[in-house]
């Protein structure tokens, strides 16, 4: 059995990196994809709203089954499917083939996504769950940026089915280390408690809810900025791209993603520990936890408002930079800033929920963040895509990280007493 500390968040680690490799492949081959199945923007962009159905609609599910019964047997099950179905994409050969692979990825995915932070928060000391959640959320840049170099470097070399084979086969092996996971004492939950009623206790905690709100426009810009991203690129600056503009925007766009995503992983845990060294030690006194819970979550979630204002008009200045080299400089400050937030957002949205209702805050969450956020948000700048103008359509993008600064930004009374 894995019994040490250190070699849990490892193990979910390597996991969560498998996760975003898996889901960044297709944004690396989507152009072959649309090539060879004769794919409109639009119908590309579904690719990924397909994948998010199936993912928040089955995370509240995992959410509830994960207060009440072992965990590692949901996780393993999930990267179970998912790692099959990344491989069932590469053998699709018409869109309704691909798309119900896609969804089956989703689905897999939830189930991960919803429990493993629950398990890292629970084996991991307050003073130091940002850090551990910064290591655990460093692989989504780094994951993601190997999905774009993976997907690029494999579909250059092969073609682009070829490509999610490379990306599901490890997942099988290590659905099976899960397993061997010794997880922490807990209370479960003897009552099946509707996800309704979770829901509807979440959303009267308003920091909780704010950072839920947040967290949707912060996702649905991200989303849909990655997943277009290498299209993009390809097409802006195809001139001087090289004689294959994709693969060379997909090993630019990884690598920049890699080093700006961890560089703002790595210090928004930093942040994330660093604000609350100043507050008062947490209360022994149970009464009294509310409150030092609800001055730390302010505390992270002005990390998180800081970082996405600083990457609003950033982003922006970027789709209108007349090179490609000025580009990556600009996107590559600006991931900086998007990546703050990843750490600390997580362990507010954890920190703000009742003991007993972490699993299913953290389903709740990205329920809310994927149904109001990235779900529809590829779809819908594909279409933009098909009927604007290049630089028209991706200026859509800013504006939700503008948004998300705005919900986000600490207010006075949060910190008042009770």
């Amino acid at each position: 059995m894995i019994r040490n500390r250190l070699a849990i968040v490892g193990l979910l680690t390597a996991l969560n990196f498998l996760n975003y490799l898996d889901r960044f492949i297709v944004a690396a081959v989507l152009p072959r994809i649309q090539e060879d199945l004769d794919l409109s923007n639009f119908e590309g962009g579904l690719l990924a709203t397909v994948f998010l159905l199936g993912y928040f609609a089955t995370a509240p599910l995992f959410g509830s089954l994960g207060d009440r019964m072992p965990r590692k047997w949901l996780i393993a099950f999930g990267v179970l499917m998912w790692s099959a179905a990344t491989i069932a994409s590469g053998l699709a050969r018409t869109l309704p083939t691909l798309i119900a692979a896609r969804a089956a990825v989703g689905l897999g995915e939830a189930s991960y996504a919803t429990l493993a932070p629950t398990i890292i928060d629970d084996i991991t000391p307050p003073d130091r769950k940002g850090k551990a959640m910064a290591i655990f959320f460093l692989a989504t840049p780094v994951g993601s940026a190997l999905g774009y170099l993976t997907g690029g470097f494999v579909q250059h070399h092969w073609d682009w089915r070829t490509a999610f084979f490379v990306g599901g086969v490890p997942g099988i092996a290590l659905a099976l280390v899960c397993l061997l996971l010794a997880e922490p004492p807990r209370t479960l939950s003897k009552v099946n408690v509707a996800m309704r009623r979770a829901a509807a206790t979440l959303a009267r905690i308003p920091l909780y809810r704010r950072a839920v709100l947040g967290y949707c426009a912060h996702t649905a810009s991200i989303g849909a900025f990655s997943y277009w991203a290498p299209k993009f690129l390809a097409e802006r600056f195809a001139d001087s791209l090289g004689a294959d503009p994709l693969a060379t925007a997909n090993y630019w766009f990884g690598t920049v993603t890699v080093v700006a995503g961890a560089i703002g992983t790595l210090i928004g845990g930093q942040l994330a520990d660093r604000v609350l060294r100043p507050l008062p030690a947490v209360p022994a006194d149970a009464s009294h936890l509310h409150h030092a819970n609800r001055l730390a979550a302010s505390a992270q979630l002005r990390v998180c408002a800081i970082g996405v204002g600083i990457a609003f008009p950033l982003a922006a200045a970027s789709f209108f930079a007349p090179s490609a080299t000025l580009f990556f400089a600009l996107a590559g400050v600006a991931e900086v800033g998007l990546f703050l937030s990843t750490s600390p957002i997580n362990v507010i949205m954890l920190r703000t929920a009742p003991a007993h209702l972490r699993a299913s805050a953290m389903a709740v969450g990205i329920f809310s963040i994927h149904l109001f956020g990235d779900l529809w948000s590829p779809s819908l700048l594909g279409l933009f895509l098909d009927h604007l103008e290049l630089l028209a359509a991706m200026m859509a993008l800013p504006l939700g990280f503008a948004i998300a600064t705005v919900v986000w930004w600490p207010r006075a009374r949060e910190a008042a007493p009770e």
